[in-house]
């Protein structure tokens, strides 16, 4: 039995257009894997404690992880702590230093629901960050120069030691993102 998770980004959800993708793209060519698409919270330790479920919940033979923008930040934490490859599509490296900026300011996210970024957040999550990667052999990053939101440079650095695509132009949702799907399940051995 195969299991892919697939992680969205902070304000998104299974919903989005590349988990969209990626479901119609499963259920035509590889209708063997199990494909998990959780609404992730917008808490880091609560994300952090429902991974693991899924985890520990799990006997399978074959685990693999794409992670998009925040969730590409999870991604890599579950592949080094569980030693599971992952794909990494325009991660955010370092999220208690982005978020540093929204401190203290209420978001009204697209489900309607209000939440403030505070301290216990930054500190959630930088409790969560990894000061390198252990395993770079497990991890492939996929990064759009054009991405309009998080700066490329970051994740290229950190990541350095993994395998890299580095595409010019492109945007945050990463353009293309159907075209790497079979490359994408090989490199996950699924």
């Amino acid at each position: 039995m195969s299991t892919l998770l697939y992680l969205h980004g902070f304000d998104s959800s299974p919903g989005s257009r590349k988990a969209v993708i990626l479901q119609q793209w499963v259920q035509l060519y590889r209708p063997d894997i199990e494909l998990l698409i959780p609404q992730l919270p917008y808490f880091p330790e609560q994300v952090s404690e429902s991974l693991e479920h899924i985890m520990f919940d799990r006997v399978v033979d074959k685990f693999g992880i794409i992670g998009s923008s925040l969730g590409g930040f999870y991604a890599t934490w579950l592949s080094q702590c569980f030693t599971v490859p992952a794909v990494l599509v325009n991660p955010l490296v370092k999220p208690a230093e982005y978020l540093t900026a929204f401190l203290g300011q209420q978001y009204q996210t697209h489900f309607g629901e209000q939440i403030v970024i505070d301290q216990q957040h930054l500190e959630d999550f930088q409790t969560l960050e990894l000061p390198f990667i252990e395993s770079p052999d497990l991890i492939w990053l996929l990064a759009q120069q054009g991405d309009e939101v998080l700066p490329y440079q970051q994740a290229a650095e950190y990541y350095s030691s993994c395998r890299q695509t580095i595409e010019p132009s492109g945007n945050h949702s990463f353009v293309g993102f159907e075209n790497y799907l079979p490359d994408i399940i090989d490199f996950l051995g699924l």
